[in-house]
Protein backbone atom coordinates (compact mmCIF):
# COMPACT_ATOMS: atom_id res chain seq x y z
CA UNK A 1 0.00 0.00 0.00
CA UNK A 2 2.95 1.96 0.71
CA UNK A 3 3.98 1.69 -2.91
CA UNK A 4 0.87 2.18 -4.54
CA UNK A 5 0.56 5.42 -2.76
CA UNK A 6 4.10 6.71 -3.43
CA UNK A 7 4.08 5.53 -7.49
CA UNK A 8 -0.06 6.88 -8.28
CA UNK A 9 1.25 10.61 -8.06
CA UNK A 10 4.11 9.96 -9.97
CA UNK A 11 2.56 7.98 -12.45
CA UNK A 12 3.02 10.01 -16.09
CA UNK A 13 -0.50 8.77 -16.97
CA UNK A 14 -2.34 10.16 -13.83
CA UNK A 15 -1.19 13.74 -14.43
CA UNK A 16 -1.22 13.80 -18.20
CA UNK A 17 -4.87 12.46 -18.39
CA UNK A 18 -6.60 13.45 -15.05
CA UNK A 19 -5.15 17.29 -14.83
CA UNK A 20 -6.47 18.46 -18.05
CA UNK A 21 -9.97 16.76 -17.61
CA UNK A 22 -10.23 18.42 -14.41
CA UNK A 23 -9.59 21.64 -15.89
CA UNK A 24 -11.99 21.48 -18.96
CA UNK A 25 -14.75 20.36 -16.42
CA UNK A 26 -13.86 23.21 -14.25
CA UNK A 27 -14.10 26.20 -17.22
CA UNK A 28 -17.19 24.57 -18.40
CA UNK A 29 -18.57 24.76 -15.21
CA UNK A 30 -17.96 28.18 -14.31
CA UNK A 31 -19.14 29.22 -17.63
CA UNK A 32 -22.53 27.52 -17.22
CA UNK A 33 -22.69 29.01 -13.99
CA UNK A 34 -22.20 32.48 -14.89
CA UNK A 35 -24.25 32.47 -17.90
CA UNK A 36 -27.57 31.55 -16.12
CA UNK A 37 -26.52 34.35 -13.83
CA UNK A 38 -26.46 36.38 -17.06
CA UNK A 39 -30.05 35.55 -18.56
CA UNK A 40 -31.90 36.00 -15.41
CA UNK A 41 -30.69 39.96 -15.17
CA UNK A 42 -31.08 40.21 -18.86
CA UNK A 43 -34.98 39.14 -18.75
CA UNK A 44 -35.00 41.74 -15.98
CA UNK A 45 -33.66 44.16 -17.75
CA UNK A 46 -36.13 44.14 -20.54
CA UNK A 47 -38.83 43.79 -18.82
CA UNK A 48 -37.50 47.41 -17.21
CA UNK A 49 -37.23 48.93 -20.25
CA UNK A 50 -40.87 47.26 -21.89
CA UNK A 51 -42.58 48.94 -18.98
CA UNK A 52 -40.84 51.77 -19.12
CA UNK A 53 -41.97 51.87 -22.82
CA UNK A 54 -45.34 51.56 -21.77
CA UNK A 55 -45.81 53.82 -18.78
CA UNK A 56 -43.97 56.48 -21.15
CA UNK A 57 -46.26 56.12 -24.49
CA UNK A 58 -49.40 56.19 -22.15
CA UNK A 59 -48.10 59.44 -20.55
CA UNK A 60 -47.27 60.97 -24.16
CA UNK A 61 -50.61 59.80 -25.52
CA UNK A 62 -52.78 62.63 -26.31
CA UNK A 63 -55.93 62.90 -24.27
CA UNK A 64 -59.55 61.45 -26.10
CA UNK A 65 -61.78 64.72 -27.20
CA UNK A 66 -65.23 64.93 -26.36
CA UNK A 67 -67.20 66.77 -29.15
CA UNK A 68 -71.06 67.17 -28.21
CA UNK A 69 -72.89 66.79 -31.76
CA UNK A 70 -75.28 69.18 -32.53
CA UNK A 71 -77.26 70.14 -35.85
CA UNK A 72 -75.50 72.12 -38.17
CA UNK A 73 -76.76 74.19 -40.83
CA UNK A 74 -74.73 73.10 -43.71
CA UNK A 75 -74.86 74.93 -47.55
CA UNK A 76 -75.92 72.17 -50.79
CA UNK A 77 -73.97 72.52 -53.83
CA UNK A 78 -74.37 72.50 -57.48
CA UNK A 79 -71.61 71.29 -59.65
CA UNK A 80 -71.70 72.98 -62.84
CA UNK A 81 -69.76 74.40 -65.88
CA UNK A 82 -69.47 78.14 -66.54
CA UNK A 83 -67.54 79.01 -69.78
CA UNK A 84 -65.41 82.09 -69.49
CA UNK A 85 -66.80 84.78 -71.42
CA UNK A 86 -66.89 88.88 -72.41
CA UNK A 87 -70.13 90.26 -70.73
CA UNK A 88 -70.81 92.44 -74.10
CA UNK A 89 -69.64 91.09 -77.82
CA UNK A 90 -69.81 94.25 -79.71
CA UNK A 91 -68.74 94.25 -83.56
CA UNK A 92 -66.96 96.55 -85.24
CA UNK A 93 -69.04 97.17 -88.36
CA UNK A 94 -68.13 98.45 -91.80
CA UNK A 95 -69.24 102.00 -92.55
CA UNK A 96 -69.00 101.94 -96.53
CA UNK A 97 -69.10 99.36 -98.82
CA UNK A 98 -66.18 98.64 -100.94
CA UNK A 99 -62.60 96.46 -100.98
CA UNK A 100 -60.73 96.27 -97.45
CA UNK A 101 -57.34 97.52 -98.54
CA UNK A 102 -55.52 97.20 -95.05
CA UNK A 103 -56.20 94.77 -92.28
CA UNK A 104 -54.91 96.03 -89.19
CA UNK A 105 -55.96 92.89 -86.36
CA UNK A 106 -56.19 89.46 -85.49
CA UNK A 107 -57.88 87.04 -83.11
CA UNK A 108 -56.30 87.74 -79.22
CA UNK A 109 -55.31 91.03 -79.82
CA UNK A 110 -55.72 93.19 -77.15
CA UNK A 111 -57.68 96.90 -78.62
CA UNK A 112 -58.42 100.30 -77.36
CA UNK A 113 -61.63 102.22 -78.12
CA UNK A 114 -60.88 104.02 -81.60
CA UNK A 115 -58.20 102.02 -82.54
CA UNK A 116 -58.35 101.22 -86.52
CA UNK A 117 -58.50 97.63 -87.19
CA UNK A 118 -59.12 97.88 -91.06
CA UNK A 119 -59.40 100.05 -93.93
CA UNK A 120 -61.95 99.92 -96.42
CA UNK A 121 -61.47 102.11 -99.66
CA UNK A 122 -63.81 102.71 -102.41
CA UNK A 123 -62.38 103.89 -105.74
CA UNK A 124 -65.78 105.42 -106.52
CA UNK A 125 -65.40 108.13 -103.69
CA UNK A 126 -62.15 109.38 -105.79
CA UNK A 127 -63.82 109.71 -108.69
CA UNK A 128 -66.38 112.09 -107.30
CA UNK A 129 -63.85 114.24 -105.49
CA UNK A 130 -62.30 114.79 -108.45
CA UNK A 131 -65.90 115.88 -109.71
CA UNK A 132 -66.36 117.84 -107.29
CA UNK A 133 -63.55 119.68 -107.45
CA UNK A 134 -63.47 120.26 -111.02
CA UNK A 135 -66.72 121.86 -110.36
CA UNK A 136 -65.52 124.24 -107.61
CA UNK A 137 -62.51 125.19 -110.35
CA UNK A 138 -65.55 126.07 -112.31
CA UNK A 139 -67.72 128.13 -109.96
CA UNK A 140 -64.82 129.78 -108.67
CA UNK A 141 -63.98 130.83 -111.70
CA UNK A 142 -67.46 132.35 -112.69
CA UNK A 143 -67.24 134.03 -109.58
CA UNK A 144 -64.21 135.60 -110.15
CA UNK A 145 -65.53 136.85 -112.95
CA UNK A 146 -69.08 137.92 -112.10
CA UNK A 147 -67.54 139.82 -108.96
CA UNK A 148 -65.37 141.63 -111.80
CA UNK A 149 -68.58 142.91 -113.87
CA UNK A 150 -69.86 143.88 -110.21
CA UNK A 151 -67.31 146.09 -109.46
CA UNK A 152 -67.42 147.54 -113.39
CA UNK A 153 -71.23 147.99 -112.97
CA UNK A 154 -70.89 149.82 -109.79
CA UNK A 155 -68.49 152.37 -111.16
CA UNK A 156 -71.05 152.86 -114.08
CA UNK A 157 -73.81 152.98 -111.72
CA UNK A 158 -72.31 155.93 -109.96
CA UNK A 159 -71.50 157.24 -113.51
CA UNK A 160 -75.04 157.03 -114.55
CA UNK A 161 -74.30 154.58 -117.32
CA UNK A 162 -76.44 151.66 -115.98
CA UNK A 163 -79.61 151.25 -113.94
CA UNK A 164 -79.89 150.28 -111.15
CA UNK A 165 -82.15 147.15 -112.46
CA UNK A 166 -78.69 146.29 -114.36
CA UNK A 167 -76.54 146.70 -110.98
CA UNK A 168 -78.68 144.77 -108.94
CA UNK A 169 -78.59 141.51 -111.52
CA UNK A 170 -74.52 141.51 -111.15
CA UNK A 171 -74.91 141.59 -107.76
CA UNK A 172 -77.47 138.72 -107.87
CA UNK A 173 -74.83 136.64 -109.79
CA UNK A 174 -72.52 136.81 -107.61
CA UNK A 175 -74.60 135.82 -104.31
CA UNK A 176 -75.82 132.68 -106.56
CA UNK A 177 -71.88 131.56 -107.34
CA UNK A 178 -71.22 131.97 -104.01
CA UNK A 179 -74.16 129.52 -102.74
CA UNK A 180 -73.52 127.76 -105.26
CA UNK A 181 -69.73 127.11 -104.37
CA UNK A 182 -71.00 126.53 -100.81
CA UNK A 183 -72.94 123.61 -101.90
CA UNK A 184 -70.39 122.07 -103.81
CA UNK A 185 -67.94 122.38 -101.22
CA UNK A 186 -70.59 120.89 -98.57
CA UNK A 187 -70.71 117.96 -101.25
CA UNK A 188 -66.82 117.65 -100.95
CA UNK A 189 -66.83 117.57 -97.38
CA UNK A 190 -69.67 114.86 -97.05
CA UNK A 191 -67.58 112.84 -100.10
CA UNK A 192 -64.46 113.11 -98.06
CA UNK A 193 -66.66 111.75 -94.87
CA UNK A 194 -67.24 109.07 -96.64
CA UNK A 195 -63.55 108.56 -97.31
CA UNK A 196 -63.04 108.81 -93.45
CA UNK A 197 -65.50 106.47 -92.58
CA UNK A 198 -63.30 103.78 -94.65
CA UNK A 199 -61.27 102.93 -91.24
CA UNK A 200 -63.13 100.50 -89.27
CA UNK A 201 -62.88 101.64 -85.65
CA UNK A 202 -63.03 99.54 -82.31
CA UNK A 203 -66.17 100.51 -80.84
CA UNK A 204 -64.81 99.73 -77.00
CA UNK A 205 -61.56 98.51 -75.15
CA UNK A 206 -61.56 94.82 -75.13
CA UNK A 207 -60.28 91.31 -76.92
CA UNK A 208 -60.74 90.52 -80.76
CA UNK A 209 -62.57 87.40 -80.31
CA UNK A 210 -63.03 86.56 -84.55
CA UNK A 211 -61.94 88.09 -87.34
CA UNK A 212 -64.35 87.21 -90.41
CA UNK A 213 -62.97 88.56 -93.10
CA UNK A 214 -59.70 88.91 -95.00
CA UNK A 215 -57.64 91.38 -96.74
CA UNK A 216 -58.92 92.26 -100.18
CA UNK A 217 -62.66 91.40 -99.17
CA UNK A 218 -65.51 93.23 -100.90
CA UNK A 219 -68.41 94.07 -97.87
CA UNK A 220 -71.23 95.80 -97.99
CA UNK A 221 -72.30 98.64 -95.20
CA UNK A 222 -72.97 97.18 -91.92
CA UNK A 223 -71.40 93.71 -92.38
CA UNK A 224 -68.42 93.06 -89.35
CA UNK A 225 -64.89 93.13 -89.39
CA UNK A 226 -63.80 91.87 -86.31
CA UNK A 227 -66.26 91.22 -83.12
CA UNK A 228 -64.35 92.45 -79.91
CA UNK A 229 -65.02 91.23 -75.98
CA UNK A 230 -65.55 94.25 -74.16
CA UNK A 231 -67.32 94.78 -70.70
CA UNK A 232 -64.74 92.74 -68.61
CA UNK A 233 -64.26 88.89 -68.56
CA UNK A 234 -67.03 86.94 -66.58
CA UNK A 235 -67.56 83.13 -66.06
CA UNK A 236 -70.96 82.67 -67.61
CA UNK A 237 -73.14 80.03 -66.17
CA UNK A 238 -76.28 78.27 -67.50
CA UNK A 239 -78.40 77.19 -64.56
CA UNK A 240 -81.24 74.75 -64.29
CA UNK A 241 -84.49 76.76 -64.04
CA UNK A 242 -85.55 75.22 -60.85
CA UNK A 243 -82.25 76.70 -59.20
CA UNK A 244 -82.99 79.82 -60.11
CA UNK A 245 -84.88 81.20 -57.35
CA UNK A 246 -82.07 80.66 -55.08
CA UNK A 247 -79.84 82.31 -56.44
CA UNK A 248 -79.20 85.33 -55.06
CA UNK A 249 -76.71 88.58 -56.46
CA UNK A 250 -73.64 88.39 -54.32
CA UNK A 251 -73.13 84.96 -53.29
CA UNK A 252 -70.00 83.13 -53.11
CA UNK A 253 -69.30 80.78 -55.94
CA UNK A 254 -66.35 78.04 -55.47
CA UNK A 255 -64.43 77.65 -58.71
CA UNK A 256 -62.62 74.14 -59.02
CA UNK A 257 -58.82 74.09 -59.81
CA UNK A 258 -57.15 73.70 -62.90
CA UNK A 259 -53.58 73.02 -64.38
CA UNK A 260 -52.82 76.68 -64.20
CA UNK A 261 -54.69 78.15 -61.54
CA UNK A 262 -56.01 77.26 -57.94
CA UNK A 263 -59.18 76.64 -56.74
CA UNK A 264 -60.34 79.77 -55.40
CA UNK A 265 -63.68 81.79 -54.72
CA UNK A 266 -65.94 84.43 -57.01
CA UNK A 267 -69.29 85.98 -56.48
CA UNK A 268 -72.52 85.82 -58.21
CA UNK A 269 -72.27 89.07 -59.88
CA UNK A 270 -75.70 89.34 -62.22
CA UNK A 271 -78.40 86.98 -62.89
CA UNK A 272 -80.02 87.38 -66.70
CA UNK A 273 -84.00 87.50 -65.84
CA UNK A 274 -84.56 85.22 -69.60
CA UNK A 275 -84.97 81.94 -69.05
CA UNK A 276 -83.72 80.38 -71.96
CA UNK A 277 -84.04 76.58 -72.96
CA UNK A 278 -85.12 75.95 -69.09
CA UNK A 279 -81.87 77.79 -67.93
CA UNK A 280 -80.99 80.77 -66.22
CA UNK A 281 -77.55 82.73 -67.38
CA UNK A 282 -75.46 84.19 -64.46
CA UNK A 283 -72.20 85.98 -64.50
CA UNK A 284 -69.83 85.22 -61.61
CA UNK A 285 -67.19 87.63 -61.07
CA UNK A 286 -63.37 86.10 -60.63
CA UNK A 287 -60.69 87.82 -59.53
CA UNK A 288 -57.07 87.09 -61.78
CA UNK A 289 -59.65 85.20 -64.11
CA UNK A 290 -57.31 83.99 -66.86
CA UNK A 291 -58.99 85.21 -70.04
CA UNK A 292 -56.32 83.51 -72.67
CA UNK A 293 -59.11 81.06 -73.84
CA UNK A 294 -62.78 82.99 -74.52
CA UNK A 295 -65.09 80.01 -74.27
CA UNK A 296 -63.04 77.47 -71.46
CA UNK A 297 -65.08 75.60 -68.99
CA UNK A 298 -64.25 75.78 -65.37
CA UNK A 299 -66.38 73.75 -63.15
CA UNK A 300 -68.06 76.29 -60.55
CA UNK A 301 -70.35 74.98 -57.16
CA UNK A 302 -73.24 77.30 -56.50
CA UNK A 303 -75.14 77.34 -53.92
CA UNK A 304 -78.65 76.11 -54.44
CA UNK A 305 -79.90 75.37 -50.52
CA UNK A 306 -79.71 74.63 -46.86
CA UNK A 307 -80.20 71.79 -44.64
CA UNK A 308 -79.42 70.70 -40.67
CA UNK A 309 -77.11 68.30 -40.64
CA UNK A 310 -75.05 65.96 -37.93
CA UNK A 311 -71.27 66.80 -38.25
CA UNK A 312 -68.17 64.43 -37.22
CA UNK A 313 -64.60 64.74 -37.57
CA UNK A 314 -63.40 62.52 -40.09
CA UNK A 315 -61.03 61.14 -37.72
CA UNK A 316 -63.89 60.29 -35.47
CA UNK A 317 -64.70 57.60 -37.89
CA UNK A 318 -63.20 53.83 -38.18
CA UNK A 319 -63.86 51.55 -40.47
CA UNK A 320 -64.25 47.72 -39.66
CA UNK A 321 -65.01 44.87 -41.83
CA UNK A 322 -66.20 47.66 -44.36
CA UNK A 323 -68.72 48.77 -41.44
CA UNK A 324 -67.75 52.62 -40.20
CA UNK A 325 -68.29 53.57 -36.42
CA UNK A 326 -68.09 56.24 -33.97
CA UNK A 327 -67.13 55.79 -30.35
CA UNK A 328 -69.57 57.85 -27.97
CA UNK A 329 -69.56 57.94 -24.83
CA UNK A 330 -72.63 56.59 -22.34
CA UNK A 331 -72.51 57.74 -19.36
CA UNK A 332 -69.10 55.99 -17.86
CA UNK A 333 -68.89 54.32 -21.13
CA UNK A 334 -67.32 54.55 -24.35
CA UNK A 335 -68.96 52.17 -26.61
CA UNK A 336 -68.69 51.76 -30.92
CA UNK A 337 -71.93 52.94 -32.94
CA UNK A 338 -72.23 51.92 -36.80
CA UNK A 339 -73.30 54.89 -38.46
CA UNK A 340 -73.88 55.85 -42.24
CA UNK A 341 -71.29 58.57 -43.35
CA UNK A 342 -72.15 60.94 -45.94
CA UNK A 343 -70.43 63.62 -47.65
CA UNK A 344 -66.49 65.37 -46.61
CA UNK A 345 -66.59 69.09 -46.61
CA UNK A 346 -63.55 71.11 -45.23
CA UNK A 347 -64.88 73.58 -42.10
CA UNK A 348 -62.74 75.87 -40.33
CA UNK A 349 -59.71 73.97 -41.69
CA UNK A 350 -60.75 70.93 -40.65
CA UNK A 351 -61.98 68.20 -42.40
CA UNK A 352 -66.03 66.91 -40.99
CA UNK A 353 -67.90 64.19 -42.37
CA UNK A 354 -72.00 64.30 -42.35
CA UNK A 355 -73.42 61.73 -40.61
CA UNK A 356 -76.72 60.35 -42.19
CA UNK A 357 -77.94 57.70 -39.27
CA UNK A 358 -77.05 56.40 -36.20
CA UNK A 359 -76.29 59.19 -34.26
CA UNK A 360 -78.69 61.56 -33.16
CA UNK A 361 -77.95 65.31 -31.58
CA UNK A 362 -76.92 65.74 -27.83
CA UNK A 363 -74.60 62.10 -28.38
CA UNK A 364 -71.17 62.98 -27.13
CA UNK A 365 -68.40 61.35 -29.67
CA UNK A 366 -65.20 60.89 -28.11
CA UNK A 367 -61.94 61.42 -30.96
CA UNK A 368 -58.75 59.56 -30.48
CA UNK A 369 -59.98 56.78 -28.33
CA UNK A 370 -58.03 53.96 -29.05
Amino acid sequence: MVQNSKTKPDSPETVETNCPSAYTNTNQTTANSSRNKRIPAMKRFLHLNLGLLFLLGFSLAAPAEVLTIEPTTVTEWKAVYGEVEARERVPARARIGGTISELDTTEGEIVEAGQRLALVTDDKLAFRLEAVAAQLAALNARLDTAEADLKRGEELFKRGVITTQRLDQLRTEVDVLKGQIKSVEADRLVIQQQVNEGEVLSPEDGLVLSVPVSKGSVINPGEPIAVIGGGGMFLRLSVPERHATSLVEGDKIEIGATKTTKAQTGRLAKIYPQIIGGRVQADVEVPNLETRFVGRRILVRLPVGEHKALLVPAEALTMVGGVDFVSVKTGEKTVRRAVVPGVVMQKDGRKWREILSGLVAGDQVVIGDE
